[in-house]
């Protein structure tokens, strides 16, 4: 059941299991008139029970989120029950959190326990249909990066014998598809021998000044053309990662190695969804994102992706 934006007025919330980024809030409250939140660990049962019938009672809830990890007690489950019974109308329901974040968040719910993998059956690589009509996504977005590399490449050389004078190309081990580590190929957008630091900040004073345009317009991607051509890439897909970053996600967060199952992209649907991250949390939160797209994959979807991505270059939508 899908609901267009405007029509729902209230949600509720019952637990916090999964805690909503101040992002994600912000894109609720676009759908939503209002979101409350009934706590549910460390009360007693009847306490909980009062709340969730006074907030029930007091506005017109179009849909009831379970978040909650604890054991609902039988008085809450039989309530629940009879919600179904006192609210028939076809806008009600009660949904879990984990297909909540799917249908209205657009991302996988990644467990911060290992009691519950249910999530993990899904995720899959691509069909033989789905990876012919992927590759041809591919080949026509490789024409127009050739064209665009034509005219840009003499550019990016000037800039940077004025501005960083070294090589043209910064070439890194990144991880690919089952895990395989491939060259992948970036317009060079830092001053050669600079200080190692995983991560980029604002302001990064390793990053020369028509690097720092390239990155924000997307330039310095335009070269993993020869990726996608060689098969290591796609042009939409899970962010290609630094091996040596992928090693230390891998030993954090247990899930990770699943957004190998497919190659990764220029750009993705992570990309277009969140800002760009600087830490564990940040690394998390795009994983989401990028198994949503793994497990719900068409070409609807790449499009759809292709079209945001114009919109952030563009600034048409700021990431």
């Amino acid at each position: 059941m899908l609901y267009l934006k405007g029509f729902l007025n209230n949600m509720l919330i019952l637990g916090r299991k999964y805690k909503f980024t101040k992002l994600e809030l912000e894109r609720l409250h676009k759908k939503f008139k209002t979101i409350q939140v009934v706590k549910y660990t460390n009360r007693e049962q009847s306490e909980v029970l009062n709340e969730l019938q006074n907030a029930v009672n007091t506005d017109d809830f179009d849909i009831l989120v379970l978040n909650t990890k604890a054991s609902v007690g039988d008085d809450i489950v039989k309530y629940l029950t009879s919600l179904r019974l006192t609210k028939p109308n076809a806008k009600f329901r009660i949904i879990t959190i984990e297909h909540f974040l799917e249908e209205f968040l657009f991302k996988c719910y990644i467990p911060n326990n290992h009691k519950d993998l249910h999530f993990l059956e899904d995720i899959r690589p691509y069909n033989i249909l789905e990876y012919i009509l992927k590759r041809s996504v591919d080949y026509v977005g490789v024409f127009f990066l050739l064209l665009i590399n034509v005219f840009i490449k003499p550019i990016v050389s000037k800039q940077q014998k004025l501005q960083s004078p070294g090589e043209l190309y910064f070439i890194q081990d990144r991880v690919g598809q089952n895990a395989k580590d491939f060259k992948c190929y970036k317009f060079r957008t830092m001053h050669e021998d600079s200080y190692h630091d995983p991560y980029t900040k604002e302001g990064d004073d390793r990053i020369y000044s028509y690097g720092e345009f390239m990155r924000k317009a997307r330039i310095d991607e335009i070269p993993q053309y020869k990726n996608i051509l060689k098969g290591e890439m796609h042009l939409i897909g899970p962010r290609a990662e630094w091996n040596i970053l992928v090693h230390n996600y891998e030993q954090q967060i247990p899930y990770y190695q699943e957004r190998h199952l497919v190659a990764p992209g220029i750009t993705g649907w992570a990309q277009v969804n969140y800002p760009y991250g600087a830490n564990l949390e940040d690394t998390k939160q795009k994983l989401m994102y990028d198994l949503y797209y793994i497990k719900h994959w068409s070409l609807w979807l790449e499009l759809k992706v292709i079209w945001k991505t114009v919109l952030v270059v563009l600034n048409k939508k700021g990431l």
